[in-house]
Parts: C-alpha cells; structure tokens; sequence
C-alpha cells in the first residue's frame, strides 16, 4: 500500500500543476468532437497560465533560500534547482506565448500541442532537480519523448516527419549511451544517488579511479552533449530546427538547452565533483569544437532557421567555455550566459514568427528580409538589437554575457580556450550583420516573393515578449546586479 507524505509533495507542486493542467487539457480535447481555434488558444492560455504561477511558485521558494530534499533524496529543491526552474519555465511561457498566432496556419492547432508543451517543460523541470540518475532519467525521458511528439506533429509535411525521424532516432541513441553510461556509474559505485557517488569519489580521491566510472562518465557527458547540441552530438540540430515549425523551434531553441545546460552543471559538480581534472578536458575539447563549428558552418547558411540552429550550437561552446573553467566564477558565468541567451533567442524568434508573407508563412531564408526595415522599422529595429546582441557587440547583453565566461577561463588559466572564443565570436559576427545589412541596405525585390514579410501578425502576448526580450538585452548593463545575485545564490547552494 502507497503512502504519500504532503511535505514530499509541496516541494514539486509547480510541476503538479503542469501535469494537472496537461492532464484536464488532454482530457476536455479528447472529448470535444470539434477541437477549433478559440477552444485551442483556450487551452494555450490554460497552459501559459499554468506556467507563470509554477514560475511564481518557484519565484517565491527561491526568496526562501531553503534547501528540501524530498523522496528519498530523489529530488532537491535549492536555490539553484528553482533559478534554473524559473529561467525554464520563462522560456517556455515566451516560446509558446510567441507561437501562438501561427498555430492555425503552421497546422499546430491541435489540442496536443499546449499539453505536450506543459509535459516537455514538467520533465526539464524534473531534469533541473533530480538527486539520483533514475529521477534523471525519467526527466530526461518525459522530455525527450513529449518533444519528439512536438516535432512530428505537423504529418503532412514530408520535411517535418523528416526531422521528427531523425530527432527520435539520435535521441534513442542518447537514452541508450546514458543509461549505459549510468549502468557502469552504478557497477563501480554501488549507488545512483548524486550525494553517495560523491562520497565514494571523495574518499578515493587518493587512489586512481576505477576505468569503469571514467567510462559510464564518457557516455553519460556523450549523451547530455546531445541535448545541448554540442560538437560531436550536433548533426540532428541543423535539420530539426529547419524541418520543425517555426513556433515548435522556437521553443527547442529556448527552454530545452537551459535544461540541459543546468543539468550538466549539477552532474558535474556534485556527483563527479572531484573528478574535474577527468572531464574537463572533455568540456575543453566538446566546448572548443561548438564554438569554432558552430562559427564556420553559420556562414554559408541561407535558411534562417540552419543559421540558428549553428548560432546555437557555438553558444552552447559558450556556456560550455564556462563550466570548463571548474569553479564557482565559472558556473556563475555559464548560468548568466545561459539565461541572457534564451531572451535573446525567444526575441529573435518572436521576430520571424511576428513577419509575414503572403499566403500567410513566415520568413524563411534571409533574402525575404531584404528592405524589411522600409516597412516595419521597429521590428527590424528589435531583430538588429538581437542580432549585435547575439554577436556580443557592447553594450548589449550578449556581450557582457560572453565576458563573465571568458573571464572565468582566464581565471582558470584555460587562456587557449578564451582566444578560441573570441576568434569564433569575430567570425560570428559576419553572418548576424550580414542579416542586419539585409534589412537596411538591400532593396525590395521587384517580385515579392510568397515568404516575403509584407504583412505583420503580432499579439499582446507576443508583445509583451519582445518587449521583455528588448528591455532585457538592450539595457542588462544598466542593472546587471539583479540576475548577477541570483545566480550568485544559485552557485551558492550548488557549492555548499
């Protein structure tokens, strides 16, 4: 007989109230005979709103600063896991507040889709938390396969079902080499619990360790740098972003890499903390191969959402530049870094979803942003604020952001790696001003073309995201203090 303890419970209530609100949406749509438009943006307004109170739950236990570890320590609820938390849960309200005007006509408007959004988001959050490499796995799986559902909802595209194949497919090879990975972990540990692989690896610490946890290591790192998209594991990112509807890439290219990249900080630090002189020359080598890649490959792309989706593998090397580092200066910087990114990728999204063509589809490649600026200057104007910001021009938020990581390299004497990261960061920069010179200094074509933005379809939602996206990118350096002490506080708990 299950008993079930009210404390263990009260620690999760965010993610209850996600499965709860997925659960009824699910329900009320399989009973409706005819799902239509105003019963699906009812839903995604049910779902949004489930979103911003699990936000403000977590808001609320982070001011606390408690430490709860609950179900056996499966799970723990500290600073750090509910800042993480949070940043997930904005990015998932603005990815799906962003999408919603192309529901109908992108074929995502179906009652599925907010429901698979809050399960994605309840298995990140679990992923953020989680004490134990079961409770990791079964986040990581209740992600996984609600986005692979995300990606392959659109059928009756060929492109689509394309990048949906190919996305379940690398990602089963990434459940297989972590649950390998965690096998050996186990084998030569005798424990799946965060806190006593710690202990073994600190108490024999003197000794070498065993080659059967440095391999169930290798292949656990293997199969986060998937999920973070990270050279060697990055060739699905560039065909699912492009396959997938703008409005479901969007959210891929948001909260899912906050996850992965938190998670990857928390297993690094705790379990295998005092193995950082092992892999680190692993986020060495996966951090150096994104940034120059990702750099490279962007240049020749024309489709705006393969450049994005190669500018989000060269940031991920970013945050990976400062989880290198090994110390509390470096994690701090990867938490800022990361965070600053998501409003800068959910911006630019906003962006492209918001513009128009005739037949009612987004931009598609960058030569439908030829002369945009003539007819929508203050959209062109937010996608160029986004774009010097993704470049890391002063004195947007992108640039102070690559700063605190490549100051942490230094301070850890990685001096090779911070080089590799401005010299990448200069290249970078070509293809995003190559979209800002697009917009202000090419003229209309002469025949507009079906994807051409002409029109305009923006929401109050989706205003309110771009203009939180502005407001935070544009002017981070005027009170930088606010996000610097909560990730202060988040590297704090981690660290103790």
């Amino acid at each position: 007989m299950f008993e079930f303890y009210t404390p263990d419970f009260l620690p999760i209530l965010p993610q209850v109230i996600l499965i709860a609100t997925a659960l009824a949406i699910l329900i009320e749509g399989a009973f409706t005979e005819s799902a239509g438009p105003a019963l699906i943006r009812r839903f995604c307004m049910g779902a949004l709103l489930a979103i911003l109170i699990s936000a403000l739950l977590s808001l609320i236990a982070f001011g606390l600063g408690k430490q709860v570890t609950t179900f056996n320590g499966m799970l723990v609820q500290d600073a750090y896991t509910l800042f993480c938390q949070m940043i997930v849960l904005i990015g998932s309200a603005a990815a799906l507040a962003i999408g919603l005007p192309g529901l109908e006509n992108q074929k995502l408007n179906r009652f599925e889709y907010p429901a698979l959004i809050l399960l994605a988001t309840t298995g990140m959050m679990f992923m953020v938390a989680a004490n134990d490499l079961i409770s990791l796995f079964i986040g990581l799986e209740l992600q996984g396969l609600a986005l692979y559902v995300i990606v392959a909802l659109q059928r009756d595209n060929l492109a689509t079902s394309e990048a949906a194949l190919k996305y379940f497919v690398l990602g089963a090879l990434a459940t297989g080499m972590y649950l390998y990975g965690a096998s050996f972990v186990y084998g030569y540990t005798g424990s799946t619990n965060f806190d006593s692989i710690n202990a073994v690896f600190r108490y024999g610490v003197e000794g070498p360790i065993s080659l059967g946890s440095m391999i169930g290591l290798v292949f656990i790192l293997a199969s986060l740098a998937f999920k973070l998209s990270a050279v060697p594991f990055h060739m699905w990112t560039p065909d699912v972003y492009q396959g997938s509807p703008t409005a479901v890439t969007a959210f891929l290219a948001a909260a899912p890499k906050i996850a992965a990249a938190a998670l990857t900080i928390r297993l690094l630090y705790l379990p295998f903390g005092f193995l950082v002189d092992y892999w680190q020359q692993i986020i060495i080598f996966i951090s150096l191969a994104s940034m120059v890649l990702g750099a490279f490959a962007a240049l020749r792309q024309t489709d705006l959402k393969r450049l994005l989706a190669y500018s989000s593998i060269s940031h991920m090397g970013y945050a990976l530049l400062g989880i290198a580092s090994g110390g509390a200066i470096g994690v701090q910087g990867a938490l800022t870094y990361i965070t600053l990114y998501m409003f800068m990728t959910v911006g630019t999204f906003a962006v492209i979803l918001a513009l128009r063509g005739r037949g009612e589809r987004c931009v598609k490649d960058i030569e439908d942003l030829q002369g945009i600026s003539q007819i929508h200057p203050k959209m062109s104007m937010m996608l160029a604020i986004f774009m010097f910001s993704l470049a890391g021009i002063p004195p947007m938020a992108g640039f102070f952001g690559k700063l605190y990581v490549f100051m942490a390299a230094i301070d850890a004497q990685l001096y090779t790696l911070a080089i590799v990261g401005v010299l990448s960061s200069v290249v970078a920069a070509f293809y995003y001003l190559r979209i800002i010179r697009t917009m202000y200094f090419e003229t209309r074509p002469e025949t507009v073309q079906a994807t051409y933005g002409d029109t305009m379809v923006l929401t109050t939602e989706a205003s309110f995201v771009l203009v939180l996206s502005v407001t935070v990118t544009l002017l981070f350096f005027v009170y930088p203090s606010l996000l610097l002490n909560m990730t202060q506080m988040a590297v704090n708990s981690l660290f103790n």
